[in-house]
């Protein structure tokens, strides 16, 4: 069990890493083709590698099979603008603390213990030390950011529940399928050039493909709940990537802010396997598999 977790936290890790740099890169062509271009190309690229991967057999799905993978498919089309939005507006580092909020709340809604209290507490003001709200905020794109939080905790969901129910990557397949079919008006309409295209399709490889296999892979060895504490590598992720790739140099107060994220989410990795998690680990009939 031991030697299924370090698997489970080292693909998480580099789901995290590879997450972050392709939103860095994608940002480069938010000039040219705007977040929606960069979304809409970063889906299409994701489901043309996935599709003859997985090979899902989307004739032959039911439809408690269906409902939660076009959920999913929208859910992916809604996380990557709003966020993809929020980074063009507040840079990526404020952007993905904001997000990280989403699977934080999946961890904590899993306990109902006074250390998820002083978590959620602590979590709060961290968020607000990491935003400092005042006249001049840019609250569409705080806005935005946490649109992507709620879209990123049902993501995890919605991941668990589909790994149950469809083997390998036949989920993450068809969700972004889904996905790619919304987007493709928006693509017909962007105009592209050869560098914001190579840009977008380094976002939908970094984003979409490596992390979605990763965590294929993290959701089979480790529960929702485990899995939503170790996002907090991914606002970290997110200042390296914004720093070096987009030379966005992060104040004072928002390296506090993610600090403050970070101490918190290593506090609450301190966790004992509940009735929950013990649960969820159970042999299924069913291969268990498991973002954009």
């Amino acid at each position: 069990m031991r030697g299924s977790r370090a698997i489970g936290l080292a693909t998480m890790v580099v789901s995290a890493a590879s997450n972050q740099v392709g939103a860095a890169v994608g940002a480069h062509a938010f000039p040219v083709i705007g977040p929606a271009g960069v979304v809409a190309v970063r889906q299409v690229v994701a489901a043309a590698v996935l599709l003859p991967v997985a090979r899902p057999p989307l004739h032959r799905f039911r439809w408690a099979q269906w409902w939660p993978t076009i959920l999913l498919g929208l859910v992916f089309a809604t996380m990557n603008l709003s966020l993809y939005t929020a980074v063009d507006r507040v840079g990526l580092g404020l952007a993905v603390t904001l997000e990280f909020l989403g699977p934080l709340g999946v961890a904590l809604a899993g306990s109902r213990t006074r250390k998820d209290l002083i978590c959620a507490v602590g979590v709060a003001a961290g968020v607000y030390v990491l935003v400092l709200p005042h006249g001049g905020s840019d609250w569409p794109g705080i806005g935005c950011g946490l649109v992507a939080a709620g879209c990123w905790a049902s993501y995890i969901l919605l991941n668990r529940l589909l790994g149950q129910r469809l083997p390998g990557l036949q989920a993450p397949a068809a969700a972004t399928t889904v996905s790619a079919l919304v987007y493709l008006p928006v693509l017909a309409l962007t105009p592209v050039t050869g560098a914001s295209l190579l840009s977008a399709i380094g976002a939908g490889m970094f984003s979409s493909v490596i992390p979605y296999a990763a965590d294929v892979i993290a959701l089979r060895r480790v529960p929702p709940r485990f899995f939503g504490v170790m996002m907090s590598v991914h606002p970290v992720f997110a200042a390296l990537a914004g720093l070096v790739l987009l030379g966005e140099a992060l104040r004072p107060h928002e390296w506090l802010g993610i600090l403050i994220v970070i101490g918190i989410n290593a506090y609450a990795a301190d966790i004992r396997p509940n009735s929950q998690d013990i649960g969820s680990r159970r042999p299924s009939s069913a291969p268990v598999s498991r973002k954009s």
